[in-house]
């Protein structure tokens, strides 16, 4: 098995290769910079080799992925800046990075005979009610330009592709990167008290633990839809920053407010990010580990850098 990965300057990207590395697993990573960028962590991300690509160069990508011919392309690349997404000056970008780069992976893929597996998001549907949204629901309804982009990644990867994983995950944090995790904990030093929306419920997605499922994953044929979070329940934003503040041993005050109160952002948030993660243990793959288990380790890990 070999695999290709895209994005690796990125929080998934960068724990990919390490798994990857750490099971032996051939493996090439890409990102559009020259030369890796990523967090130096004397990790498998930086021994791995390498290879500078832009995903919307439809030539290179055709090119690049004939050249590594990989059994399984892991896309991870992508625009993730939400709020950005909105200005009218970035929505072509977001478009070519997200669409139409994606298509080019997924033509690659089909060129090269090559698995892909691409990840999405809980941004391409309403967040409307409380129920769980099944990772086959076809009920899409972005809400902001990034959520669209997402979902026409999705559709370029299903169309293209027969043998496809499209994965939505949530609420993501790893090392190499920014996150929620990070801001509140830079946000605490200078603050006694700060303001987290309470009625956006999901559950977060720690890039270690995720990394894991993934090549699990690639590894079969068990191709589709899925939703992969961390386990423990479905919590809102303050739950979240609550229990940031209560392991890192901080005093700082989670005021919970609603997404009314907190102020309108430049992009709509869904309230209801509850995705539902059966569909994981239905098909034989392990779940995700507890998310304050999660917090735990990652904030151990955060020492470390």
């Amino acid at each position: 098995m070999k695999v290709f990965v895209t994005g690796v300057g990125g929080q998934l990207g960068h724990d990919l290769i390490n798994e990857l590395t750490k099971r032996n697993i051939e493996c090439v990573g890409s990102d559009i910079a020259p030369v890796y960028s990523g967090i130096m962590d004397g990790s498998a991300a930086e021994s791995a080799p390498y290879v500078s690509l832009d995903i919307t160069d439809r030539e290179s990508v055709l090119k690049v992925i004939k050249q590594v011919s990989p059994d399984a392309v892991i896309h991870c690349a992508a625009w993730t800046a939400v709020d950005a997404a909105e200005d009218e000056e970035n929505r072509d970008k977001v478009k070519k990075i997200n669409v139409t780069g994606t298509e080019n992976i997924a033509d690659a893929c089909k060129e090269n005979g090559a698995k892909i597996l691409y990840l999405s998001t809980d941004y391409v549907f309403d967040g409307q009610g409380e129920k769980p949204w099944d990772p086959d629901c076809k009920d899409f309804a972005p809400l902001n330009v990034y959520g669209q982009s997402k979902l026409d990644g999705e559709l370029a990867v299903s169309g293209k592709c027969d043998n496809f994983f499209i994965v939505r995950i949530a609420w993501v944090f790893g090392l190499n990167g920014k996150n929620f995790i990070k801001t509140m904990l830079s946000l605490s030093e200078n603050h006694d008290e700060l303001r987290v929306v309470c009625d956006q419920i999901g559950t977060p997605t720690y890039t270690y633990d995720l990394s894991r499922l993934l090549v699990d994953m690639i590894l079969t044929d068990k191709y589709g839809y899925y939703h992969a979070t961390n386990e423990g329940g479905y919590i809102s934003w303050a739950d979240f920053a609550e229990e940031i503040m209560k392991q890192a041993g901080k005093k700082t005050k989670i005021t919970p407010v609603t997404t009314a109160e907190y102020g309108k952002s430049k992009a709509a948030r869904p309230f209801n990010s509850r995705l539902d993660k059966s569909k994981l243990v239905k098909n034989g793959f392990e779940p995700l580990p507890d998310w304050k288990d999660a917090l735990r380790r990652y904030l151990e890990e955060l020492k470390n850098i």
